[in-house]
């Protein structure tokens, strides 16, 4: 018999595979990763795995729905996915509300030791080394956005929580991987910077009409 999360990730998998041209940033192969770091964090933050477990799987719900939405938009279909294999109404409360909080634009110094680990799990996948030559164009596509605007979202809102030391949560996760967040930070304020170069902003356009933006 399989057990509550072995289910779960069946039927995510699932929906998931069923949206992989749209998801090129959020899809199944970010979840997986988002799990499996989670896990990690959270034997580190000793919380319970299988909670850790089931909101990695359930955090990005919300980009099956739109891919521009924000995290709580995939509210109700995280808690119709969490009761159909057993989660308990209490339980996906705390689920839900350490994915909400986990998200980028809620995160702050306070938030449960449940969602520190979700948080250090996606905060790395946005800095990994290979994101800049894999993912963030991606990402860009996905999500419809502006080139501006990724850049001046990201800089918005993660650069403070390098500022205030909360990029990171875990000992593990500062020690191996803050260079990253702050190299990652280095060159998206590169990014906006080079917006306002005229011969740019002409290469830009070159490439709007060709399809590529």
């Amino acid at each position: 018999m399989m057990s509550r999360n072995e289910q779960l990730t069946q039927n995510l998998k699932a929906l998931y595979e069923s949206s992989t041209e749209a998801l090129l940033f959020h899809g199944w192969h970010h979840v997986q990763f988002v799990v499996r770091k989670s896990v990690e964090f959270a034997e580190e933050l000793k919380v319970d795995r299988e909670l850790a477990k089931a909101a990695a799987l359930t955090h990005d719900l919300n980009y099956l729905i739109d891919t521009k939405s924000t995290v709580d938009t995939g509210a109700a279909l995280r808690a119709q996915q969490l009761a159909k294999v057993g989660y308990d109404e209490a339980e996906i409360a705390i689920i839900e509300e350490a994915v909400h909080s986990a998200s980028t634009e809620h995160r702050s110094a306070s938030i449960a030791t449940l969602a520190k680990a979700l948080s250090d799990a996606d905060a790395l996948f946005k800095v990994l080394p290979v994101g800049p030559m894999i993912l963030s164009a991606r990402f860009i596509t996905e999500t419809k956005t502006d080139l501006r605007k990724w850049a001046d979202r990201i800089m918005r809102e993660q650069q403070p929580l390098l500022d205030s030391g909360i990029y990171f949560y875990t000992q593990t996760a500062r020690d191996r991987y803050l260079e990253w967040a702050r190299l990652n930070l280095e060159w998206v304020a590169m990014v906006q910077r080079s917006l306002d170069d005229p011969d740019i902003q002409l290469f830009l356009e070159d490439c709007k009409r060709l399809g590529y933006l």
